[in-house]
């Protein structure tokens, strides 16, 4: 069980992997994000990528999952006030398998609540061919351990 205290400004994790489907790139492209590159295999080989494409959405719900399961602590996570600088460098295609890397960038106390911490990390998610999918920055808010 990893509270705040435990996230070290500097140290770096990686975890995975999930494989994203054609199916399920084109189900999350007809619900939330149908643009052609997402729903139409046929319209999205003629387009720009030259195939069908994950929603960048649907990519950063990947990498929100891979966080939940292995980095994201269940016992003290409060809350996230945001996400900065939100990139997909590279395109999720049917088959990729995505990983990410975690890097804590800086860890600090609550100014106002002794009992909490924020963290701060950059999250990079590759593919198997260690391509750059995605590059967010997090902010996050841990329960301590011993309130300070």
């Amino acid at each position: 069980m990893t509270y705040f205290e435990d996230y070290v400004a500097g140290s770096v994790h990686e975890f995975g992997s999930i494989t994203v489907t054609e199916e399920e790139i084109i189900a999350f492209g007809r619900e939330f994000d149908p643009q052609t590159m997402h729903v139409d295999p046929v319209g999205a080989a003629a387009g720009r990528f030259g195939g069908l494409i994950a929603s960048g959405w649907h990519t950063a719900g990947v990498a929100m999952r891979l966080l939940v399961d292995h980095f994201v602590t269940p016992v003290a996570s409060l809350a996230s006030p945001g996400v900065d600088e939100l990139r997909w460098p590279n395109p999720v295609r049917p088959g990729d398998t995505l990983r990410i890397r975690v890097a804590i960038l800086e860890t600090r106390g609550s100014r106002t609540k002794g009992d909490r911490g924020v963290v701060r990390c950059r999250v990079e998610a590759f593919n198997q061919r260690d391509e750059m999918v995605l590059s967010m920055l997090t902010i996050s808010i841990f329960g301590r351990r011993t309130p300070g």
